[in-house]
């Protein structure tokens, strides 16, 4: 099928750099008990999880196995191919190819109809100009189908949803081997894009590629299971993407902050690569992670983002039981963490992000920069080479492990923060980690630019043993010498 070829072929790409540019009735999840509090929280949430059965068909991406680059020697001028602003090598967000039978949309057109009308295979591709959608949702119900801007400029095409409450969220998908490519999702009244199964199929490998989201006022990208938590959203990827809440958007966010990046209930296999993710917080209440799986998500790579300016960078499960959300907690038939119940999120990787912090705005606000990676319930997680910076340090850790059936692997990771083990029987084996990391480590703190600076030698060198295929490259896409360098760059 030409959309699994094209979602195998993405996941093996290996760069990427980010230029700038759900349903009514959803409920709110994981508003309270973030890594500051007591407990982890209650949610409400959509249709989530499910108990018992495995993830069904789809691929299985590995988001390069932290790359396969020889780890030669370093370059005496610092070894980083960046372009302009710090951004990583444009190889890894190459322009997706078009093939199928394509349909030209221009904004004088009905999209509405266009999308209700496109077949299996069929490619909309969008001219530029802004598409006024208060009141439609744009459903993408047959497989195959793909939504693009015609242009490649995705700041040239925008999707506005208004706000509208009618419609709630902008772009639904519930057929597999969707994408959504080169273009701007704007104010979006809950979800810009939602992904969920139906009761009758999974939906597989969707992909989410060069979109600039801007003021979702619930999470820009939602995942979940159908209601009868028989069907899987699994195998998709986020990449080369942008997603932002900026002031304007923070002023009318309902539910004591119920907002965030991309937010996956129990599922699979996601790759969440070389974004742009920002803004997420609120003066009162706490908001989602930037990036969040949980409710019995599984095998999740989050890999080469940078990550500025949100409350909560990157979390793994959330809450000690399954009274943290409405969403039922999925489990699977091969029992990958035991006899452990409740599971948070089953193994999965985050390696080679840049989290940072430096809006007074943020700092100032009730959760403040609250953590960098957060593990709750979360079995076999690895986290690996990440730099977790403010300017104000994090409140509560770079990176933290909480409750009985959390197992972690926490190695050469960057911060200004503490690493902290936050009890309720959690265990983690920590090596190589720096807390210690000054302004003066990196190229330009103040501007979230955490490439590794000549006075960085509390870093440099100091990295522990990684095993081959867990983290051979850094955010750049550069091989890794022995000894590595400490955090998501090497220098």
């Amino acid at each position: 099928m030409r959309s699994f070829v094209l979602l195998t072929t993405l996941l093996a790409i290996s760069s990427c750099s980010d230029d700038e540019s759900p349903g009514p009735g959803t409920s709110p999840e994981g508003g309270a008990g973030g890594s500051s509090g007591a407990s982890g929280g209650t949610s409400g949430g959509g249709s989530g999880g499910k108990s018992g059965g495995s993830a069904s068909g789809g691929a299985t991406p590995s988001g390069g196995a932290g790359g396969s680059a020889a780890t030669g020697g370093k370059s005496s001028t610092g070894g980083r191919t960046t372009d302009a602003g710090g951004a990583p090598p444009s190889s890894r967000c190459e322009p997706l190819p078009v093939s199928g039978r394509t349909v030209d949309v221009s904004p004088a057109d009905n999209l509405l109809r266009f999308v209700q009308s496109a077949s299996t295979g069929d490619t909309l591709l969008l001219a530029d100009g802004t598409y006024r959608l208060g009141g439609s949702i744009l459903q993408l119900r047959e497989p195959g189908v793909s939504l693009r801007g015609k242009s490649g400029n995705r700041d040239a095409v925008v999707l506005d949803g208004e706000r509208s409450a009618a419609s709630g969220e902008v772009v639904s998908i519930t057929a597999s081997d969707v994408t959504v490519a080169d273009l701007t999702i704007a104010n979006a009244y809950t979800h810009a894009i939602h992904v969920q199964t139906s009761d009758g199929a999974d939906v597989l490998r969707t992909v989410i590629y060069n979109v600039r989201i801007t003021n979702a006022l619930e999470q820009a990208i939602k995942i979940n299971l159908d209601a009868s938590e028989s069907h899987f959203p699994d195998g998709g990827l986020v990449a080369c993407s942008h997603l932002e809440l900026t002031g304007q958007g923070r002023s009318a966010v309902r539910n004591n902050c119920y907002t965030g990046g991309v937010d996956a209930h129990g599922a699979r296999d996601w790759v969440i690569r070389d974004n742009v993710i920002e803004g997420f917080w609120c003066p009162e209440g706490l908001s989602e992670h930037a990036v969040h799986f949980w409710t019995g998500s599984r095998d999740t790579t989050v890999e080469r983002n940078r990550i500025q300016n949100c409350a909560r960078g990157v979390g793994f499960g959330l809450g000690e039981n399954t009274s943290s959300s409405t969403d039922t907690w999925r489990t699977y038939q091969d029992a990958p963490c035991g006899n452990a119940t409740p599971v948070g999120h089953y193994g999965g990787v985050v390696r080679n992000n840049f989290i940072g912090a430096n809006d007074s705005g943020l700092f100032a606000s009730a959760a403040g920069f609250d953590s960098g990676v957060a593990l709750e319930q979360a079995c076999g997680a690895t986290v690996v080479h990440n730099t977790v910076f403010g300017t104000t340090p994090p409140s509560s850790s770079a990176v933290e492990w909480r409750f009985a059936n959390t197992t972690a692997t926490v190695t050469n990771n960057l911060s200004n923060a503490q690493f902290r083990n936050r009890g309720g029987g959690a265990s983690a084996t920590a090596a190589g980690n720096v807390e210690s990391a000054t302004a003066a480590y990196f190229a330009d703190a103040a501007n979230g630019d955490f490439h590794l600076s000549a006075a960085a030698t509390g870093a440099t060198d100091k990295g522990a043993a990684v095993p081959g295929g867990v983290c051979d490259e850094d955010i750049d896409g550069e091989g890794r010498e022995t000894p590595r360098d400490v955090g998501a760059d090497e220098r």
